[in-house]
């Protein structure tokens, strides 16, 4: 086995996790390699709120699709797809491991499943982004909802962009399930899941003192810095939690103090969607994140190398 999903809610130690797992095959004579599958950590100067490995944290591990994007563009799991499919190849062609490390629940699944994305309409999408602009998302979604109950079921109702989205599919295609995943996707290629969970209590602490942590080292001068470059012109980076409450405490509207707890209460909200996304990962290895660095030693156990 050559490809290795690592996947889990935010805080549970992914990178970590992968660094720990890829010197664990270095040790039985085997390379590996990180494929980003984190959306905000493709952005450029987007640091310390994607909670992204510097340079000399990656133990010399490479990593690949850190960095790839200005924070003025979209980032897309249409994009994203074949990007990281390359990635995969070119890393196998050499023998070694690739380890697809990331929350992005949608980006993960868009790697290792045969998922096939349906072309864009720039009318129709200008013509939908005009009224989420002037009516807001609710309406939308609620469009949405009466067109395809199972797939608004499974977006989140203020995520303008994924409703844009799937409206925007159904109108290209002229089919209402087009814009749903498979209930049974069909695997891209071989690959094994690792899913690292955490005692919720436990999570939220750790999410909590990540976000004050975040303020303390510095994001405010990071996101000030990322204004000239356009972040706020970005279609997605713009909206990453962390650093919409970042703008708003730049431009006066939030207190420090309440951009810190909308970033926690949002992160929370995120995370519990992130666990609910991976639940549908049923034959994955399940590791609870507090033993994931002990674990990943005897992981060759459990994974077949092939």
């Amino acid at each position: 086995m050559t490809l290795i999903a690592i996947v889990g809610a935010t805080g549970t130690g992914k990178s970590a996790f992968a660094l720990d797992l890829a010197e664990a095959f270095a040790r039985v004579g085997r390379a590996a390699e990180v494929v980003n599958a984190d959306a905000m950590q493709l952005y450029r100067g987007m640091d310390l709120g994607t909670a992204k490995l510097a340079v000399d944290e990656r133990r010399g591990i490479p990593h690949r699709l850190l960095d790839v994007l200005d924070v003025t563009e979209e980032a897309s799991v249409a994009r994203y797809q074949p990007a990281a499919r390359a990635a995969i190849d070119e890393i196998e062609r050499r023998g070694a491991v690739a380890l697809l490390v990331g929350g992005s629940g949608l980006y993960v699944s868009g790697v290792i499943h045969d998922f096939r994305f349906p072309g864009t309409d720039p009318v129709i999408r200008a013509e939908l982004e005009r009224e989420l602009a002037e009516r807001g998302p609710g309406l939308l979604h609620a469009r949405l909802r009466t067109i395809d109950a199972e797939t608004a079921a499974a977006v989140d109702p203020q995520n303008g962009r994924r409703i844009v989205r799937a409206l925007e599919v159904i109108a290209v295609t002229g089919e209402p399930k087009a814009a749903r995943l498979p209930d049974e996707p069909v695997p891209w290629r071989p690959h094994r899941i690792v899913h690292l969970r955490s005692d919720r209590a436990r999570l939220v602490e750790r999410l909590d003192a990540r976000v004050e942590r975040m303020w303390r080292d510095g994001l405010i001068d990071e996101v000030r810095g990322l204004v000239p470059l356009g972040i706020e012109r970005g279609v997605t980076a713009r909206k990453a939690i962390g650093y919409q409450q970042a703008l708003a405490q730049l431009d006066g509207r939030l207190s420090e103090a309440d951009a810190i707890a909308e970033t926690q209460q949002l992160t929370r909200v995120y995370a519990r969607r992130q666990v609910s996304w991976f639940k549908r990962y049923a034959d994955a290895a399940v590791i609870d994140a507090d033993e994931a660095s002990d674990r990943a030693a005897e992981l060759d156990r459990q994974i077949s190398l092939g």
